[in-house]
């Protein structure tokens, strides 16, 4: 009952994580916030359709399609692609046109229908074809390096990679860890400490805007309303 979720983490610089889903007797979900954007592909009563998924500044509500079928990757900050910029699909979407069980149009041309145990092939295949590109800064900077450019120039190629600002992007994760962290039981208390909350309020106000919960309804696994993906960075 609700949304069942598998995910793996990938090898890959280019990719986030690789996920898959299934939908049964539920109609809508809590759609946390993401700094990252996904290709998405799902099958609904025959009809295979596919997206390109933005990132997501704050959590929302999202419809789910009941008995349908979802794969996805979810790529690294960083990633883009040149010729759709992921800043126009900041809290939005694009529809990609003539998907079917084998094949979907991407750039001008066919391209087979990837899977979860193939996703990594595929995304070397739209690096080849230079259909993906990748700013290496903007990982090495979220890994704490410091590179010798200015904090406007960093901004901007924050912006310009992800759509989103480079404080944005650290809020998110922070607030998708404390999810985490929470689920697993961990202390409101030891988590504020933990990933550098000011205080109580802090927390929540982080949480009910990119999670979508409190810190007791994620203590809560009989939510009625499921989480999309949300898994340890």
């Amino acid at each position: 009952m609700g949304l069942e979720v598998e995910s793996r983490s990938s090898d890959s610089p280019y990719v986030e994580r690789v996920w898959r889903s299934r939908s049964h007797d539920v109609d809508r979900m809590t759609s946390i916030a993401a700094a990252h954007w996904d290709l998405v592909f799902w099958e609904h009563r025959g009809q295979v359709s596919a997206a390109v998924q933005g990132p997501w500044s704050r959590a929302s509500v999202a419809p789910v399609p009941e008995d349908a079928t979802f794969f996805g990757i979810s790529f690294s900050s960083g990633t883009s692609m040149p010729h759709l910029p992921v800043g126009r699909l900041v809290d939005g979407s694009a529809e990609i046109p003539d998907a079917t069980r084998r094949s979907f149009w991407l750039k001008g041309s066919a391209w087979r229908l990837p899977d979860y145990d193939n996703a990594e092939e595929f995304v070397r295949r739209l690096v080849r074809e230079g259909v993906l590109d990748r700013d290496p800064i903007v990982a090495e900077v979220l890994r704490g390096a410091s590179p010798d450019l200015s904090e406007r120039t960093l901004q901007r190629r924050f912006v310009a990679a992800t759509g989103l600002t480079r404080g944005a992007i650290r809020q998110i994760d922070r607030a998708r860890q404390a999810a985490v962290l929470i689920q697993e039981g961990v202390p409101a208390q030891d988590v504020i400490h933990r990933l550098g909350y000011f205080d109580q309020p802090h927390l929540a106000r982080s949480l009910t805007r990119y999670i979508g919960r409190t810190a007791t309804q994620l203590g809560d696994r009989d939510q009625p309303e499921p989480l999309s993906l949300l898994y340890k960075t």
